[in-house]
């Protein structure tokens, strides 16, 4: 057996990337030994994903399969921590008795006692679940990093974030520029476990960029629940603008993305400075969620198909070749056949490298849970796959309308003679890749090459 060996399992989002590399630090620094392999772990920490139906049951089925490791030489104890387990808390632990213990975000500054405490024996009492937002934020001046002497290879963070650890050695590392969300859209229930909107510092995010950049990374993924929102709790509105530039600008970084936009708060100088910045992926991670006014409206976002599309209008007008992805949620409470047919026509003229299509389902605790006009399962169902299939064939044809084009792919893995990365419109994970042919190439470089086939939304290139 490994003393004080410890597995962490993370599922869901790059900001849950980013929670598993700090619960990381913190056990390191604190004597713990991180292994890969679960089974060959005295401890099992599984970071829940609580997003969508089938994201809890994903990670339920996660808890369970750690749990089944019991049964070997070296797994003792298994603990879920994470968005599942803040959201549910003393109701999940008593439903997943498999569980040794569920932590919500209030243990991670002390999750090395929380963890030798369970492996101890000790029972832990799990929290009842409180609605984060009516907790204050932290202040902007409260926000000073701990007092620490790191060991090599961890990396300094803010507010009571302590320590990160990379778990994953590839070029492109997710940064968090900020914790929860100030949005009160009808579906969602993120806000509710995840707290108010909390900017990180620029001092602390350009401080971490070097130490990723220092770790091999190439390109820094910023993430948050809003980034449009990032610096007006630090009085700059503006301050994502002007802190592009200087993460683009750190040594060993070659590119800068930046995740989830919303489309009711981008402003030109944001759109400027994402389409014009040396560094800067032109890159567009747009919610538009969906296009027809009155089902905007009871999600309680703002826009229109014609909004987005003159949005989108001024994107191509400064970066012709820009990427945009999307989020759309069909089968809404009240959602028509003439706002399906409004989305439809938006999908249509938009030419969106990628779409996600998402079916309606009820979320715990959000006001859309409560309103009237909900449509049968197997209509939601039949339109899922009625937007699903017009997708795919508009994503299809927008990777086709890319043939002949010039793009930078970064290196993300070496198969013998083949090389498969990402182009500057291609984000982590969910944007499909492209194969650079006749190259020879190593994990982080950056290639030069001309567009010649697609698969679906990836493509084939030439190298230079």
């Amino acid at each position: 057996m490994s003393t004080n060996s410890v597995a962490i399992v993370t599922l869901g989002c790059a900001r849950n990337e980013v929670d598993s590399e700090e619960l990381a630090g913190r056990l390191h620094q604190d004597g713990f030994r991180l292994v890969d392999d679960p089974a060959a772990a005295e401890t099992v920490l599984v970071n829940t994903c609580g997003f969508v139906e089938q994201a809890k049951k994903d990670s339920v089925d996660s808890l369970l399969a750690a749990a089944d490791l019991k049964s070997g030489e070296s797994t003792r104890s298994v603990v879920a921590v994470g968005c599942l387990a803040e959201r549910y808390g003393a109701e999940l632990a008593a439903e997943l008795p498999e569980a040794d213990a569920v932590l919500g975000f209030d243990d991670y500054d002390d999750i090395g006692v929380r963890l030798r405490a369970v492996l101890g024996g000790a029972r832990h009492a799990s929290h009842t679940p409180r609605d984060r937002r009516r907790l204050l934020p932290l202040a902007p001046a409260a926000r000073q990093p701990p007092a620490v002497d790191l060991p090599p290879g961890v990396a300094p963070a803010s507010g009571p974030r302590a320590v990160r650890l990379r778990l994953d050695g590839g070029p492109v590392a997710p940064l968090k520029l900020a914790g929860g969300c100030d949005r009160r859209c009808t579906f969602c229930a993120i806000p509710s476990f995840r707290g108010a909107f909390v900017s990180r510092r620029p001092a602390d995010l350009l401080s971490e960029a070097r130490w990723l950049a220092g770790q091999g990374v190439r390109e820094l993924f910023l993430v948050s629940e809003n980034s449009t929102s990032y610096g007006k709790d630090l009085g700059d509105l503006r301050l994502l603008e002007t802190l592009l530039p200087e993460l683009a600008g750190v040594d060993g970084i070659e590119r800068v993305r930046v995740s989830y936009l919303q489309p009711a708060e981008m402003r030109p100088s944001l759109v400027e400075a994402l389409a014009g910045t040396d560094g800067v992926a032109p890159y567009f991670d747009l919610s538009f969620q969906h296009a027809s006014a009155p089902v905007l409206r009871r999600m309680r976002r703002c826009g229109s198909r014609d909004a987005f599309l003159g949005l989108l209008g001024q994107v191509r007008e400064l970066a012709p070749d820009a990427g945009v992805r999307s989020n759309v949620i069909v089968g809404f409470p009240g959602e028509t056949e003439g706002d399906l047919a409004e989305l439809e026509s938006f999908l249509e003229q938009a030419r969106l490298d990628v779409v996600g299509v998402f079916g309606y389902s009820d979320e715990d605790g959000t006001e859309a849970a409560t309103f009237e006009g909900k449509l049968p399962p197997d209509e939601v169902a039949d339109r899922v796959g009625r937007i699903s299939a017009l997708v795919d064939e508009l994503v299809t044809e927008r990777a086709e309308d890319r043939i002949g084009e010039w793009v930078d792919v970064l290196v993300e893995c070496v198969d013998g003679d083949g090389v498969e990365g990402r182009a500057a419109h291609q984000g982590p994970e969910v944007d499909g890749t492209t194969t650079v042919r006749g190259a020879r190439a190593r994990v982080g470089d950056v290639l030069r090459a001309r567009v010649t086939a697609t698969d679906g939304a990836d493509l084939v290139a030439d190298k230079a």
